[in-house]
């Protein structure tokens, strides 16, 4: 005996939700096989779920269109710090500047490397100590580290700044509209289950053929068990294809 099952995707959501209130407008309210009340809820609540849905996917499309462009000032920006430590190190290693310049950005005078700056919060905590270390230094009279100076690396990270905090708001807008489309999924389950009881309830006096043809109408889906499948192709006489 075949089974009903709720859907599983929004889309699949709102086509069972569409089909049962084109339905029941075609009907006069006493021919309807739900409830007013249900019918009610539905033509409230659908909209609502598909507009949260259309903003929830115009976020995440925007999302991916400008992760490509914050990935790319990410990576520059990441690329003009680490080489301006670098040059800084290979001026202490030919004798230029003295090992104690380090000491201004944070870094230990004993070691000639080049920190972690595998991440976000990486970057931006070594680029606001490199930025305000070189000031500092500058200002003490010390020679300007260039080839990069520090003025380009501070344009790098300041359009990295303003590429992460964008990021970040969109990723906010994301996260606010999957988690507002979850909530809603919980009242779009409730009132598709409660508009297919009801035109169940409603046509349960049918046979089982009919019922069903019925209930189909108003946007139930059924599925064959597999053993059931099996059982009716089994039964069925297949023609010999005639060349």
């Amino acid at each position: 005996m075949p089974y009903r099952r709720l859907p599983n995707t929004d889309a699949a959501r709102i086509r069972a939700m569409k089909k049962a209130l084109e339905k029941a407008k075609e009907l006069p309210p006493h021919k309807m096989a739900y409830s007013a009340k249900t019918f009610v809820r539905l033509q409230k609540f659908l909209p609502l779920f598909e507009h949260n849905i259309r903003l929830q996917r115009l976020a995440v499309a925007s999302q991916n269109k400008k992760s490509k462009e914050y990935n790319e000032v990410s990576r520059k920006a990441r690329i003009y710090l680490t080489h301006f430590i670098r040059v800084m190190n290979m001026a202490i290693y030919r004798g230029d500047i003295p090992p104690e310049t380090r000491a201004y950005f944070g870094l230990t005078t004993d070691e000639l490397t080049v920190p972690s700056i595998n991440n976000d919060n990486e970057l931006v905590t070594w680029s606001q100590r490199i930025i305000e270390g070189e000031g500092l230094r500058l200002q003490k009279g010390g020679s300007p580290i260039t080839n990069p100076t520090i003025a380009v690396v501070k344009v790098r990270f300041e359009n990295f700044i303003e590429e992460y905090n964008s990021h970040r708001i969109l990723a906010k807008k994301v996260s606010d509209f999957t988690e507002r489309t979850a909530d809603m999924r919980k009242e779009v389950d409730d009132i598709i289950r409660s508009i297919w009881n009801e035109v169940e309830a409603s046509f349960q006096h049918l046979p089982e053929e009919e019922k069903r043809t019925e209930c189909e109408d108003y946007g139930l889906v059924y599925f064959y068990r597999k053993s059931e499948l099996d059982k009716s192709l089994s039964g069925k006489i297949i023609d010999p294809v005639i060349s």
